[in-house]
């Protein structure tokens, strides 16, 4: 992807700034020698002002209890589909800003992956070639800006689910691949330079930022595994062993995007990530979204989404992110590929309630 004008002009600026602006990790810039591969469709901030909280910090807990009044007869409104201006390549992960900036993690594929029909060095299939990248879409679906995150040759370029803190983006950049390697990066919203934080000898996909205890947990392929980092005093890049990798005891979905609520009163103290996915079970494809105790991996609640796409997708397969709008829990999710549509869909507090024995 060709660099814009305005790309070229600020593109090394950009990079100090970020640089300057994230302490510790500031030499972990992916490319410091060349600008940002980045086109811009608009003229205008990429980031709203001021900068909304993060979940942990605002709407979490209110998440966490609203969440309990959904089950197998929640009835889910549409409270909008807006059409997403060009290919949007593969969506995996979302971060809202506001009702006019998105935030959205893709996979571009040039060269698919070809399963061996074994196991060779310990994966099954051939890497591939792509590119991973962020892009920023406004209100009405269209692009604002798109950053290709990687470089051509990378063997590391499938950007799985991102998270927000606050201030930063959290993502995950792995081969596209099981049993591989993969790295956490965290980006500024306002220029999409991404940071490699961590490195690791497993893919990476799905990330949550503990802003509390300062640390990150991701998931590998199919959120089979969490790992967790202690970010304080860790050199850039580095090859660190996680503090602790806990196994998923669920099967119910594999969680695709998740996003950090902080420390949940209602599961007294539990650090809770809200997460979206489906598992493909024989031929059918199941959606749901859960809560899940961060530490543990234990799902602390779980609901079937039957939802699809006008495409026949089911709604959770990718990004998602979520609201609470005049306390309903309001959904976001873009699960269609390359010609995709932003849902947004609101939990019914009036929904006929499922009665149970006891």
């Amino acid at each position: 992807m060709a660099l814009s004008s305005y790309a070229s002009e600020i593109g090394l600026s950009l990079s100090h700034d970020v640089a300057a602006s994230h302490g510790t990790l500031s030499s972990c810039l992916l490319s410091t020698e060349e600008p940002l591969n980045v086109t811009y469709y608009q003229n205008v901030s990429l980031v709203p002002s001021p900068m909304p909280p993060s979940h942990a910090e605002s709407d979490g807990e209110l998440i966490v209890e609203l969440f309990q009044n959904l089950g197998l007869t929640t009835v889910w409104k549409s409270i909008a589909n807006i059409t997403i201006e060009g290919d949007s390549f593969e969506p995996e992960g979302m971060v809202r800003l506001s009702d006019d900036r998105y935030v959205v993690s893709s996979g571009q594929w040039t060269e698919p992956t070809q399963r061996y029909g074994k196991i060779i060095n310990g994966t099954d299939r051939t890497p591939g070639k792509g590119f991973a990248h962020l892009v920023v879409y406004d209100g009405e679906g269209k692009r604002i800006a798109d950053a290709t995150i990687t470089k051509e040759g990378d063997d590391e370029y499938h950007n799985g689910g991102i998270d927000y803190d606050g201030k930063v983006i959290w993502g995950a950049i792995g081969q596209y691949r099981p049993n591989t390697t993969g790295y956490a990066y965290k980006a500024d919203p306002a220029t999409l330079s991404p940071q490699q934080v961590m490195h690791y000898s497993d893919h990476l996909g799905g990330i949550i930022h503990d802003t509390w205890n300062n640390s990150i947990t991701c998931l590998n392929w199919g959120a089979r595994n969490a790992s967790t980092w202690d970010l304080d005093g860790v050199p850039c890049g580095a090859g660190k062993k996680p503090r602790t990798v806990v196994r998923n005891p669920t099967y119910f979905i594999d969680y695709q995007d998740c996003k950090w609520l902080g420390y949940s009163n209602y599961y007294a103290g539990r650090s809770v990530m809200l997460c979206s996915g489906l598992a493909t079970i024989g031929g059918y494809r199941l959606g749901g979204v859960a809560l899940v105790d961060a530490a543990t991996m234990t799902p602390l609640a779980e609901v079937p989404v039957a939802l699809e796409s006008a495409l026949g997708a089911r709604m959770t397969q990718n990004p998602m992110d979520v609201a609470v709008v005049d306390r309903k829990l309001r959904f976001y999710w873009m699960p269609d590929h390359h010609n995709s549509t932003l849902y947004i869909y609101e939990a019914q507090p009036d929904s006929p309630f499922q009665y149970g024995g006891g």
